[in-house]
């Protein structure tokens, strides 16, 4: 992959609070929209053990079991200068803050994008480490399976940034697609796969070298995506007509489609992979799809559900309210909530993070 850094990196306040410690935990990391802050929960109870500040408008996070961070990506987007005017970090020299502000001679991304931040946090200890400038707005972010990369959807400049988390710079930047939304990954890390919401498409992207592969017609609005290597399939969220795509990864062509009814939001795999989950956001209802044999059921969940992730060794899943300040924990099987508890702001794409 070319190497061609012109953001910079900003080195950051540790702004973290705990009720208890983290280590030997098995947690949820959620991000809280407008509220500017990731909560960090117990994975069993919902309970609260910590929480991380100063991450504006946070979106997009991902975490990778062979990453040892957590990338948090802000919707919203300031100008370089405004950036420029921030305060100097303590352990930051002056002339050092000035260098890493000045103009770049040459930008990644669109001209005309504005400048917003991906924070990188410990995932161990859920400290806030550094942020970096990325361009335009990040909706969603993924993090590859070796652990080297992150990438970031940036819907209002029509492709994805990617940053090495070795160097923690700025990288690449890949035109997609109209509209980019959300970005997942198989088995191969050098292969990512970002939904554009705008042309109807799923593009396939080679990390390495930075450009699309393919596109792969995904229905008309794809937007959230659920990969199963064990299947050889992707999952797409046809978000605005309610139903669910199939895609063959060997031959980027549909096999299935699921109806669901209203308009759906997020999806995500059971631990086993064989079964989709659903968030029917405009039905009040969360559907479970049997990917053996096609079969639908589902379960009323109400207020709006939103977003979703599968917790490990729990059989359970975590859905956010799209329309209340809360997280429900539910039951993969009978799709019953068994409990819910109260979060600031909104919830949107939730980590799980294990002890192993």
């Amino acid at each position: 992959m070319k190497c061609n850094s012109v953001f910079t990196i900003i080195v950051a306040a540790t702004a973290f609070s705990a009720t208890t410690t983290l280590a030997g935990t098995d947690r949820v990391f959620i991000p809280e929209g407008s509220a500017d802050a990731v909560r960090i929960v117990d994975a069993t109870s919902g309970a609260v053990l910590g929480r991380i500040d100063d991450i504006q408008a946070v979106h997009g996070l991902a975490g990778h079991r062979n990453s040892p961070y957590l990338i948090a990506g802000s919707y919203m987007e300031s100008d370089r200068e405004a950036l420029a005017d921030m305060a100097t970090p303590s352990d930051v020299s002056e002339d050092e803050h000035v260098a890493h502000h000045a103009k770049p001679k040459e930008v990644l991304g669109p001209a005309d994008a504005g400048v917003s931040l991906l924070s990188v946090i410990d995932a161990a200890s859920g400290k806030l480490l550094r942020k970096i400038e990325v361009p335009g707005a990040v909706h969603h972010v993924a993090i590859s399976p070796d652990g080297r990369f992150a990438v970031s959807t940036h819907p209002n400049g029509d492709g994805i940034s990617v940053v090495d988390l070795e160097t923690f710079e700025l990288s690449a930047w890949v035109p997609t697609g109209a509209m980019p939304n959300y970005v997942g990954f198989g088995t191969d890390p050098s292969v990512a796969y970002v939904s554009n919401a705008g042309n109807g498409t799923v593009s396939e992207v080679d990390l390495e070298i930075g450009i699309v592969r393919r596109n792969m017609i995904a229905g008309e609005a794809p937007e959230h995506l659920a990969i199963s290597p064990d299947k050889g399939s992707m999952f797409v969220a046809d978000a605005d007509i309610g139903r669910v795509v199939e895609i063959e990864l060997a031959t980027g062509r549909e096999s299935r489609t699921f109806e669901i009814g209203g308009e759906i939001h997020g999806l995500a795999l059971s631990e086993d992979q064989t079964h989709l989950i659903v968030a029917a956001k405009e039905t009040d209802r969360l559907v479970s799809i049997d990917l053996d044999s096609g079969n639908i059921i589902s379960g009323a969940l109400s207020p709006a559900p939103y977003h979703l992730t599968t917790i490990p060794g729990t059989g359970t899943v975590f859905v956010s309210s799209r329309d209340e300040p809360k997280v429900w924990i539910v039951d993969a099987d009978t799709l019953k909530a068994t409990k819910e508890f109260p979060i600031e702001g909104e919830g949107h794409q939730m980590v799980a993070m294990g002890t192993e």
